[in-house]
């Protein structure tokens, strides 16, 4: 695989983002926390977003809402250790006018390490459900597309 950008990169609509696996991750025998996938997943959908041309952070700023996630289903297969290279691969399985739902995985080489499914729901600035903007809906339809 070709050297990944720091923000990674979607080929096809699936988003792979590089990360290593670092001493704060790990416990001392250096495999990492279940915890912290939760993070590496995290900073797979960022990314994702902002490759895709999102600006989840502009949103927040200008009040107009956020994502949040409401529910996440994962398995861990294999454990990720201290100074492994990782791959965070984030993909769209759909969308609805408020919520997104998406597959991502963590892996190493070939080597799937951990996978879940994580719908995020756009929220307001008091928390509740609200549509998404019609420009991010009208990309995610494009994402959906390349990845069919």
């Amino acid at each position: 695989m070709a050297t990944l950008p720091p923000s990674g990169m979607i080929e096809r609509g699936v988003h792979r983002l590089p990360a290593r696996v670092y001493f704060e991750d790990t416990d001392t025998a250096g495999i990492m926390y279940h915890a912290k996938y939760l993070h590496f997943l995290e900073r797979g959908r960022t990314e994702y977003l902002r490759v895709a041309g999102i600006d989840h952070g502009a949103a927040v700023r200008d009040g107009l809402g956020a994502y949040a996630v409401t529910e996440m289903a994962i398995k861990w297969r294999r454990p990720a250790r201290l100074d492994d290279v990782l791959t965070i691969e984030t993909r769209l399985l759909g969308v609805r006018a408020a919520t997104c739902q998406l597959a991502q995985s963590i892996r190493r080489g070939d080597e799937l390490l951990a996978e879940a499914t994580v719908t995020a729901a756009f929220l307001d600035p008091a928390g509740r459900p609200r549509r998404q903007p019609a420009p991010w809906l009208a990309r995610f339809a494009e994402l959906l597309q390349q990845d069919a």
